[in-house]
């Protein structure tokens, strides 16, 4: 995993010493859920943060780490639509996001920074199970923004926008029965469902047909990760 990542690393900080300085570094990494997309934009962020504050102690962090779970549609906005019992058990289907205000977001972040200007994201409140606006601020001094999500590299309408202004765009690849096991668990921890087997209808009935679309239109991207069973990475 170390190697992988380190290469990754040292990929994105090249491309940031040689970026205007008016100019932010978008990474954008898409994978189907259970792939482990989050673990490696995280591990990203962190470790970048760790080289600048190697070259300069003093400077704010470069590096911010934005996830897609604040741009769900809210619990009520799934309830009023035609069918809402199935909006509901299909949560995380590309139609319950707000693919255009992911898609704004990224328009602003692509603009020259303006040293005034702090952009905020929202994030997702696992507690109310609903976004929560507002919360992640993006500062003039984060020059490298990470965004990972389901979507990120969907070849559809507005995903598709959004998916070409990102510098580099990543997908992580993972077997979809490693990734089943990984959701059924997750999904009894984080309160979702009561049991394993509930956790694994979910899985194979929402997580990993959305998993299936996601692979059918995946756009073309500059890095292919393959994340493993136990953990590690390789690069495809």
């Amino acid at each position: 995993m170390e190697l992988q990542v380190q290469r990754l690393v040292d990929k994105v900080w090249k491309s940031y010493l040689n970026i205007p300085r008016d100019q932010r570094l978008l990474i954008g990494i898409g994978g189907i859920p259970g792939s482990g997309k989050t673990t490696l934009a995280q591990t990203i962020t962190y470790k970048l943060n760790a080289l600048a504050n190697a070259y300069a102690p003093n400077a704010p962090p470069p590096t911010i780490f934005v996830p897609m779970d604040g741009f769900h549609l809210t619990r009520a906005e799934l309830s009023a639509m035609p069918d809402p019992v199935t909006a509901h058990a299909r949560r995380g289907a590309p139609y319950t996001f707000d693919a255009h205000k992911f898609h704004a977001l990224v328009q602003s972040l692509r603009r020259p920074i303006s040293p005034s200007e702090t952009i905020y994201a929202p994030s997702f409140d696992h507690a109310v199970k609903d976004p929560k606006e507002n919360d992640i601020a993006v500062l003039p001094t984060h020059r490298i923004v990470v965004i990972e999500g389901n979507y990120v590299a969907l070849n559809k309408e507005v995903w598709r926008d959004a998916a070409l202004l990102f510098d580099e765009l990543w997908f992580v690849e993972v077997d979809f029965e490693v990734a089943r096991k990984r959701l059924r668990e997750r999904h009894v921890r984080a309160g979702i469902v009561q049991t394993i087997e509930e956790g694994d209808k979910r899985a194979t009935e929402n997580d990993l047909v959305n998993g299936k679309e996601i692979v059918d239109y995946s756009l073309q991207v500059h890095e292919l990760v393959q994340s493993r069973e136990d953990g590690s990475w390789v690069h495809e």
